[in-house]
């Protein structure tokens, strides 16, 4: 990892722009107390789900599809909760692609995991194609927010996939101005979506010694678009996760 090292001070607090994780098994807690850190968590955005009337008004059919692509765990919640208000009962033949095991894993909140036929890749559209491939006449049903996931869309087009999107769920500014005098060594983010929070609510941000991590190639440029300097990348080839850039970044900063 290369280290500016005119920025390299030592890192006490660190912001996620994420809500705070149900249980303490996340390992931004376990980062936080090996290197004795001040953690917090605060949503830069939120969700909102699309009412099942407005998805009706996008002349949208679920039983015209005979399978499911989630790229999110939102996307299962919203895609289920709108079956649930259409009264629309999935069929058993419903086939589940996921981006990942974790998303794939979190089906099994509203389906009985063994008895469906679900498929995952490891984190991007591409890592599916394999399994795809098996399945191109299957008609998608692609579930995501009004700030779709483009990457997957157009890989999707690209291999000339029958599939149409469905937006169950809107992506929202969270109010986050009580923020304003509250100093960070690191913010984390995770989403271009989170960088347009940041800005929305203190237009005149400037970073000075705030270090920058960021997964993911899109939030990255929307980072540096704004002019940001982006200390902590993720995922690399040494780091796949972001709390593993973190980490390695602390334990050269922090020594």
């Amino acid at each position: 990892m290369q280290i500016d090292v005119e920025r390299s001070k030592k890192v006490k607090s660190v912001l996620v722009t994420l809500p705070k994780p149900d249980n303490d098994k996340s390992p931004y807690f376990t980062v936080a107390e090996k290197y004795n850190l001040k953690l917090d968590f605060r949503g830069f955005i939120h969700v909102e789900g699309v009412s099942a009337k407005d998805v009706r008004k996008e002349r949208i059919n679920f039983a015209d599809h005979s399978a499911v692509i989630f790229t999110s765990k939102n996307a299962v919640d919203h895609f289920f909760r709108v079956c649930e208000e259409m009264r629309y009962e999935v069929s058993a033949d419903m086939k589940y692609f996921c981006i990942s095991e974790t998303i794939a894993l979190y089906l099994q909140k509203y389906i009985q995991y063994r008895k469906r036929k679900i498929f995952f890749g490891k984190q991007t559209a591409k890592d599916l194609e394999d399994v795809l491939k098996k399945h191109n006449k299957e008609k998608f049903l692609f579930p995501c927010s009004d700030v779709a996931n483009e990457e997957t869309q157009r890989w999707l087009q690209e291999n000339g996939y029958d599939f149409t999107p469905a937006v169950l769920f809107r992506t929202v500014i969270s109010d986050i101005k009580d923020l304003k005098d509250v100093f960070y060594d690191i913010i984390v983010f995770f989403s271009p979506s989170s960088v347009q929070s940041l800005y929305e609510n203190f237009p005149d941000f400037v970073q000075n010694n705030t270090r920058i991590a960021a997964f993911g190639s899109s939030t990255q440029q929307a980072l540096l678009d704004h002019g940001l300097i982006l200390d902590i990348p993720a995922p690399t080839p040494l780091a796949p996760s972001m709390t593993m850039a973190i980490e390695q970044y602390i334990k050269i900063v922090n020594k």
